[in-house]
């Protein structure tokens, strides 16, 4: 994190960290820098810059202006001392993975994880000579058991994707540090540096799909990792550069700059509008569950108390009538878009059992606590009113 940033709060940070529009001509936004490129002075600096020994661009697939002050500016807000952008989340995640992770180690995961990183660790790695291996970390102690010397990454979500379990970072945290040589990896997609900080709670590295809440506006594909510069320099220079290629463009992290500005003032009005819509579904005959981290129903409110500065705008609830009343309720929705994805103006909503987790067979959704019954909702920045009333009505329709 750049010390001379250091001193702002969040909100000053998240509008003008890792830019000086001094050195750019005076522009109030960080210039969008096409080129795939870069020219040297002279053969020794090109030979300086690949060696690490002199600050400057190389190549755009490594980094790029735009993308450097993107980089940078997640790296403060995540209190983290280096970052590196790509082209997706899953960019992130499987360079991570490529770059931290050798034939025979072990991946100690969570067992829910977003359908995408579960295809990754339990179809595709394996392939690879990785063993993976699944606990439910909600509780720290089931960890213990699958921690050894061979363990190189422990990797979870929190709040998780798509149920909203909660895992205790910091007591995980050190639970792996203690019984491991492992690196603990979070995905921090769901909560944003703004609410949640996994490096200040013990986490070596925050991976996030920027995609979501960080850009916010449903128009960009982007990824990012934070961490300590000696884990992000391997993703950097082996990861992205020679095994995914997953590089982000200029114009996508100028993009995602951009959201940044109003991720605090978003933040506050997703979380507020949430709680409203979690307490009138908590209500509601139709609805039997309710997982929402802010509401004292919730198996883990005070975890989220304590490592959370606001519970978040997404919200798991379980529907009476299983499969059927899911559809039902989904095709019902007039307001509230069905859709993948979360974190933008627009309230999304996807029911798992018949859309993202369809291919899984009933008894592997149940394997990872995902039912027939669970909607996905997402809470966008519309009157929190309107979507009650959407809401309500498609629930009437359930039966």
């Amino acid at each position: 994190m750049s010390d001379k940033n250091s001193h702002w709060r969040f909100a000053t940070r998240a509008i003008h960290g890792g830019y000086d529009a001094a050195s750019h001509q005076g522009a109030l936004n960080p210039p969008i820098y096409w080129s795939s490129t870069y020219a040297f002075d002279s053969a020794e600096q090109g030979a300086a810059r690949f060696a690490g020994e002199e600050p400057g661009m190389i190549y755009s697939r490594v980094t790029n202006p735009t993308v450097a002050n993107l980089e940078e500016r997640l790296a403060s807000l995540e209190n983290g001392e280096a970052a590196v952008a790509f082209g997706s989340g899953m960019g992130a995640i499987t360079s991570l993975m490529w770059t931290s992770l050798r034939p025979g180690d072990e991946l100690l995961v969570d067992l829910t994880l977003y359908g995408c990183t579960h295809s990754l660790v339990h179809h595709l790695l394996p392939q690879f000579g990785i063993v993976v291996k699944a606990a439910d970390f909600t509780d720290p102690a089931n960890l213990g058991e699958h921690l050894n010397e061979r363990t190189k990454l422990v990797f979870f979500e929190t709040p998780a994707n798509p149920n909203m379990r909660l895992v205790d970072i910091a007591a995980v945290s050190e639970r792996v540090h203690r019984l491991s040589p492992a690196m603990v990896a979070v995905d921090n997609t769901y909560c944003t540096p703004y609410l949640q900080r996994p490096l200040d709670l013990g986490a070596d590295l925050v991976v996030h799909s920027l995609t979501k809440y960080i850009n916010g506006h449903g128009d960009v594909i982007a990824g990012a990792a934070v961490g300590r510069k000696e884990i992000i320099d391997p993703m950097r220079w082996v990861g992205i550069k020679e095994m995914t290629g997953a590089c982000l463009s200029p114009m996508d992290a100028y993009l995602v700059l951009r959201g940044l500005k109003t991720l605090p003032i978003r933040m506050d009005r997703h979380c507020q509008s949430a709680h409203a819509i979690a307490e009138f579904l908590e209500r509601h005959p139709a609805v039997t569950r309710v997982d929402y981290p802010g509401l004292a129903s919730h198996p883990q409110f005070e975890l989220a108390r304590r490592q959370m500065a606001q519970p978040g705008a997404m919200i798991a609830f379980e529907l009476k009538g299983g499969l059927e009343a899911g559809r039902r309720f989904i095709n019902a929705l007039g307001l509230v878009t069905r859709a993948v994805s979360l974190g933008d103006a627009e309230s999304l909503a996807q029911h798992p059992a018949s859309m993202t987790h369809s291919s899984y067979a009933p008894e592997e959704r149940e394997r990872h606590m995902i039912s027939d019954g669970l909607v996905r909702l997402s809470v966008g920045l519309e009157d929190v009113d309107d979507l009650i009333d959407d809401i309500g009505q498609a629930l009437a329709r359930v039966g």
